[in-house]
């Protein structure tokens, strides 16, 4: 097995004013060659966006990202309709929610915390697709409490819509969980793969590693993640082609 614990503390940081972001990876102004990505997970920005501020509308093309809210709402719109009025997508995303959309050929979307006195805690991930070129495409789920108490839950998969998840265009798989107490879970990896976890927070330990809130623990040539010892831990669990 091997692995490396990335400390919350060693992520790049960006205080914009009205959006303060840690960066896992490299992501615009924070550049380091050994943080380009892990597997096709390329983005773990977390994101705080202040009362009334948000990003207007800009592009992105050939990316599945997801988003998935810790407090307060994001407000999406975008070029395929979502977010309009009458829209079968209202875009507002909610603690719980996990937005997919599916860049593709091309896509321009905003997004905003329209409240007036509540900051808006979300990650934003980006994961390469398998294939370029494909059409642009969006999906909103909701995964209650209890669905990944002391388990974890799968959230976006290359076979979502079979498990009850988003579907992502790449050969991928991410999972959810909160683990307090007593509470555990084990997740068997495939021959080859690589898994990455992000401790969103609490503190939980991981095949025998102590994480805290924004840490990640990345493995490789691991055949099963053993998760144990939560403290009020939120966790995502990164399932990834080598």
């Amino acid at each position: 097995m091997q692995s490396q614990l990335i400390k919350s503390s060693d992520r790049g940081y960006a205080d914009h004013g009205w959006l303060k972001s840690f960066h896992s990876f490299s992501f615009a102004d924070y550049y380091d060659p050994a943080r380009m990505g892990f597997g096709a997970l390329r983005v773990i920005n977390e994101d705080k966006i202040a009362p009334g501020t948000g990003f207007g509308t800009h592009g992105h093309r050939d990316m599945e990202i997801i988003s998935y809210v810790l407090s307060g709402e994001l407000a999406h719109k975008d070029s395929m309709g979502n977010g309009e009025k009458g829209a079968a997508n209202s875009g507002v995303i909610r603690p719980g929610d996990v937005q997919r959309m599916s860049a593709g050929t091309g896509v321009l979307h905003s997004e905003f915390n329209h409240a007036k006195d509540q900051t808006t805690h979300f990650l934003q991930i980006w994961i390469q697709p398998d294939a370029r070129g494909i059409a642009p495409s969006y999906e909103q789920k909701h995964f209650d409490t209890a669905s990944k108490r002391g388990q974890l839950r799968l959230v976006a998969a290359n076979d979502g819509q079979a498990q009850g998840a988003v579907t992502i265009h790449a050969n991928a798989r991410l999972y959810a969980g909160l683990f307090d107490g007593a509470e555990a879970a084990e997740l068997d990896l495939a021959p080859g793969r690589l898994a990455y976890v992000h401790l969103v927070r609490g503190s939980l330990n991981v095949n025998g590693q102590d994480l805290t809130a924004g840490d990640a623990l990345q493995l490789q040539q691991t055949s099963r993640l053993s998760l144990t010892a939560g403290q009020n831990a939120e966790v995502l669990v990164f399932d990834l082609a080598a």
